[in-house]
């Protein structure tokens, strides 16, 4: 006897306005209350509550632009808190992995769930509705879900989730009458992957709703497109091309960079900035059980502004042996700024770049390269020091990234960090 074939059926769960939620968590005097969060130094919002867009706040408006509407409105302003919405994140991360068998960590606020089989066991629209009861029972957040038999489809039912209240939060699209119902009602720039300029491209072809691609010959949009585009048809059309990915990919580099608060002139202040970037870049590389052998220094002047004379340099070099030893770096990093500093600039950001991965113990070392004997201990260390700083947040660092760090990015609205520091921890009284 064969087995019955089992359906595919995803589920995306995603955070409503996920910056702005965790910034209202712990701020019940703020539930009403229209807020935007801002990007780095406090320049653009990049998040807004239900409320502010309402009032017509527009997603990467810079701030000078809307302070006059947020006077008028009473809006909230906050520096953009990622300690915090990393935590909350994890926190909505871990619950889901307690509801269903599969989970894929798509993006900070967004997963794929895999529901295959479970439509024989329960209703989908009831198990959305308990997904989003339990992530609002235990972690204090509001996530819409969007249930299908294709990731492409489940983004497209999320999005009918958040758009139209009268669906609860949930959209259940495995029923093909319901698809190429909702299909029908959005423009094709609505479909997962078809940017801008490709639905510019496919309006020439009277291809204006999702609908209309979905109906299209794939064979017709491959040779006219791509095979990327194609499989988007296919998705549309109930067949899941895009399986669920548990674990991340492994990164090819990792980038720490920074606009600065205050233009840099000083060499002092670029040292603690390089040092810092460093420090966060190698601990990201232990993070992903990794070991670098490329490193690259990397700073610059404005391109906007018309007071600052253009500079940008910047230089590699590779180390004898892959490691995640941040001391190692250090000394590679502050090598290359001796070589990149000119005096005379006023550096508006800077950065590091980690390359050329590999895994721990791969590495084959050349007939004569000096042995390390001190590797153990030295991979001790990293991992203790990583420890306590999570642990006590900050507890142990390199003499080199300074103490006060005046060049640090501008966040004057930062709001505590609620749930990664004992110091800030809420007090009810």
């Amino acid at each position: 006897m064969s087995l019955k074939h089992i359906e595919t059926v995803f589920a995306l769960v995603d955070c409503n306005n996920f910056y702005a939620s965790c910034e209202k968590l712990f701020r019940p005097d703020l539930t009403d209350t229209p807020l935007v969060v801002l990007s780095n130094n406090d320049g653009c919002v990049v998040a807004r509550s239900k409320e502010a867009k309402k009032l017509g706040v527009k997603m990467g408006v810079p701030l000078f632009q809307v302070r006059e509407l947020m006077r008028q409105h009473g809006i909230l302003a906050f520096s953009s808190n990622y300690a915090l919405y990393a935590d909350i994140s994890q926190r909505v991360m871990s619950t889901l992995e307690n509801l269903a068998p599969r989970v894929e960590v798509y993006s900070i606020d967004e997963a794929f769930l895999d529901l295959s089989g479970m439509q024989q066991l329960h209703n989908l629209t009831e198990f959305g509705v308990t997904v989003r009861q339990h992530i609002q029972k235990c972690v204090g957040i509001t996530v819409c879900v969007g249930i299908a038999p294709s990731k492409t489809l489940a983004k497209l039912a999320n999005h009918a989730a958040k758009t139209w209240q009268q669906t609860g939060g949930v959209v259940d699209l495995t029923s093909k009458t319901r698809q190429r119902k909702l299909l029908a009602l959005l423009p094709v720039a609505e479909v997962w992957g078809i940017g801008s300029k490709l639905s510019k491209r496919l309006q020439q072809l009277g291809i204006d709703t999702a609908l209309q691609l979905a109906d299209t010959a794939p064979e017709f949009i491959r040779l006219h497109f791509s095979v990327v585009v194609e499989r988007t048809v296919r998705e549309l059309n109930g067949e899941s091309c895009l399986a669920l990915e548990e674990m991340a990919p492994t990164k090819q580099q990792i980038i720490s960079s920074r606009a600065f608060g205050e233009r840099i002139t000083d060499k002092g202040q670029m040292a603690e900035a390089i040092s810092e970037y460093i420090s966060r870049a190698c601990k990201k590389l232990r993070h992903e059980q990794q070991q670098a052998k490329q490193l690259t220094v990397f700073l610059r002047t404005s391109p906007f502004s018309d007071k600052d004379a253009p500079y940008s340099a910047s230089k590699s070099v590779a180390l004898e042996r892959p490691s995640s030893d941040t001391r190692l770096f250090l000394a590679k990093a502050l090598q290359l700024l001796d070589a990149l500093w000119v005096n005379g600039y006023r550096y508006a950001k800077a950065g590091v770049m980690l390359a050329d991965f590999y895994d721990p113990g791969v590495y084959q070392p050349g007939l004569f390269d000096e042995p390390r004997m001190q590797k153990g201990a030295d991979d001790k260390l990293m991992q203790l020091m990583d420890t306590l700083n999570a642990k006590h947040c900050h507890t142990i660092w390199f003499a080199s990234q300074g103490a006060k760090q005046e060049w640090s990015m501008k966040r004057e609205m930062l709001s505590p960090a609620y749930t990664t520091n004992w110091q800030e921890i809420p007090k009810v009284r």
